[in-house]
């Protein structure tokens, strides 16, 4: 048994197919099939039920995955620990960050991280938050950028910065119309929402969370029949007059273009919000540089956030 033979079944588990593994793994189809072979006879267990139209794990096999997961973690973990060796600066970091900020986030920070940091690869993954803490904690990311709460000793929870959400309304809507509240800058209260039906994102969204802790506190109910799966789906309902919603700052600032179909209502003091953090084991090789990145990514251009220390 060796690193590549675990990585070729790891690859089959996520992919579920010889021929995507092999491209995954830059290897052939035939060689990859052969290895996967070759470590169960070495086993002596059957890892995989093969047939024509997908590949499935036994349930031996899902055992396996799951060790060979940890076994290639610490792997990479002791590359790293070579690299920092020669420049505690360089190497490749994988950060992750949630889909609804990644690429909000993302414009305003990146240059700044290649400047600071400018033999430091950054390989960035775009997921839902319960998977990126997963995968912190199982050492296939060094960092991620999560809402909080986050809960786990073992990891460093450093905070960046908060968040407001603003109200998203159809450019039609009472709370658009120059007699509302808000119209003419000012703030408008959570009591304002009476009676609407707010959109949400689908489950698994922490935004979706956040956003359904906000209608609980103003006593309005999500819009029956109607759960989008990313912001930019929920922001063209809103401009169709679907309904109204809540956005989070970054995803309404520039260089995000605005649309004349839809006006945005700032709330009034305590403004709903979200407080975001960078995330990594508290034993990672880039433990010592992880603080310089997470300065980064919470120096955004004033006004668009409120910096938190921690």
């Amino acid at each position: 048994m060796n690193l590549r033979d675990l990585q070729y079944l790891v690859a089959l588990a996520d992919q579920r197919h010889f021929g995507r593994a092999a491209e995954a793994c830059f290897v052939s189809q035939p060689t990859l099939s052969t290895q996967i072979k070759k470590l169960e006879a070495e086993l002596g267990a059957e890892l995989l039920e093969r047939s024509p139209r997908q590949v499935m794990l036994t349930a031996v096999g899902e055992q396996v995955v799951a060790h060979a997961r940890t076994v290639l973690a610490e792997a990479e973990a002791i590359r790293g620990i070579a690299r920092h060796a020669q420049d505690p600066r360089a190497g490749t970091l994988r950060v992750g960050a949630f889909p609804t900020i990644a690429p909000y986030l993302l414009p305003h920070v990146i240059p700044a991280l290649r400047h600071t940091l400018p033999d430091l690869e950054l390989l960035l993954v775009e997921e839902k938050s319960a998977v990126l803490l997963d995968q912190v904690r199982t050492g296939r990311l060094d960092a991620a950028v999560l809402a909080l709460p986050v809960d786990d000793d073992t990891l460093h929870v450093q905070p960046l910065f908060r968040e407001d959400f603003v109200l998203a309304v159809p450019a039609g809507h009472r709370l658009a119309a120059p007699t509302s509240a808000g119209s003419d800058g000012e703030p408008i209260g959570l009591e304002s929402l009476a009676d609407e039906r707010i959109l949400l994102l689908t489950d698994g969204h922490c935004l979706r969370d956040q956003a359904l802790a906000v209608c609980q506190l103003a006593g309005v109910a999500e819009k029956e029949g109607f759960r989008a799966t990313s912001l930019e789906t929920l922001r063209h309902m809103v401009a169709a007059g679907v309904g109204v919603t809540l956005l989070p700052t970054l995803a309404v600032s520039a260089p995000v273009p605005s649309s004349p179909a839809i006006a945005l209502r700032q709330f009034g003091p305590p403004a709903p919000h979200r407080d975001v953090a960078l995330v990594w084991r508290r034993t990672s090789v880039f433990r010592e540089v992880l603080p310089e990145v997470a300065h980064v990514l919470a120096t955004l251009p004033q006004g668009l956030v409120t910096p938190l220390s921690g």
